[in-house]
């Protein structure tokens, strides 16, 4: 149990690259402000999350700090696939933050399937 200090800095990456693409995000526009910040709250959440599994006592609570993890970078990549199609922003760091967040998805989907296998 615990979360490499790789996957950490990973999520904490992330993380920093959410911040940035917000911070370039047009305000200027309703929708894409509030898009905009829901995606600020989710991706961030994703280190939190990391954060807190890495201090988790059980293998119980750390599927469980895990699976916070999943569905804030599942929100996350939901909020940038409608800034990206429905508000048209476009660019080379919206499709890396949903390649990210999907790579993360995978790892985390990985790591909780084999520790709920090894646990039953």
């Amino acid at each position: 149990m615990g979360l490499s200090e790789e996957l950490r800095l990973r999520t904490e990456q992330y993380a920093a690259a959410v911040i940035r693409d917000y911070v370039k995000l047009p305000k200027d526009r309703e929708e894409v402000r509030v898009l905009g910040k829901q995606l600020l709250r989710s991706g961030t959440s994703v280190a939190a999350h990391a954060r807190e599994a890495s201090r988790a006592r059980s293998d119980s609570e750390f599927c469980s700090k895990l699976d916070g993890l999943l569905q804030e970078a599942d929100e996350s990549q939901l909020w940038l696939e409608l800034l990206r199609v429905d508000c048209g922003i476009v660019g080379e760091q919206i499709v890396n933050l949903l390649r990210e967040a999907d790579e993360l998805m995978a790892i985390f989907t990985t790591m909780i399937s084999k520790l709920r296998k090894s646990s039953s």
